[in-house]
């Protein structure tokens, strides 16, 4: 074996992993569940570098874990700060008073439907006494 047929030998495991690292976590997946109705062993290998190479969490774990301090962390600019402390103030302000806004609509409807409810129980049960008498 040549040095050129050794190094496209070795090298076709790493073109494999990018072509499929180019369609993200479906396409492993779905190489997956093929390697184990193909031939048990190679979805149990899948599944391993999957797991251990971490292709399926890896990525989408450090992602996550630097949104809330980049929120909090000084820009060096201190009116850029004090404009972003106060747009998150006003921001979360806000949102409180759109949770109060939407219990009070929910509490409404919740009392609109009640009373319509009472007032269908009070005409069925004045009509069931009408048809007694």
């Amino acid at each position: 074996m040549t040095t050129a047929t050794a190094s496209s030998a070795l090298s076709w495991p790493r073109r494999v992993e990018h072509w499929m690292d180019g369609y993200g976590k479906p396409a492993w997946i779905a190489a997956m569940v093929l390697g184990f109705i193909l031939f048990w062993p190679v979805g149990l290998a899948l599944l391993a570098y999957m797991i251990w190479g971490k292709q399926m969490f890896g990525k989408s774990c450090r992602k996550t874990t630097h949104h809330s301090a980049a929120v909090t962390r000084s820009s060096g600019n201190s009116a850029f700060d004090a404009y972003k402390a106060d747009m998150l103030k006003r921001l979360e302000d806000e949102q409180t008073a759109f949770d109060a806004f939407l219990q009070r609509l929910r509490e409404a409807k919740d009392k609109s439907e009640f009373d319509a409810f009472m007032d269908e129980n009070r005409r069925r049960r004045d009509s069931e006494i009408k048809e007694q008498a």
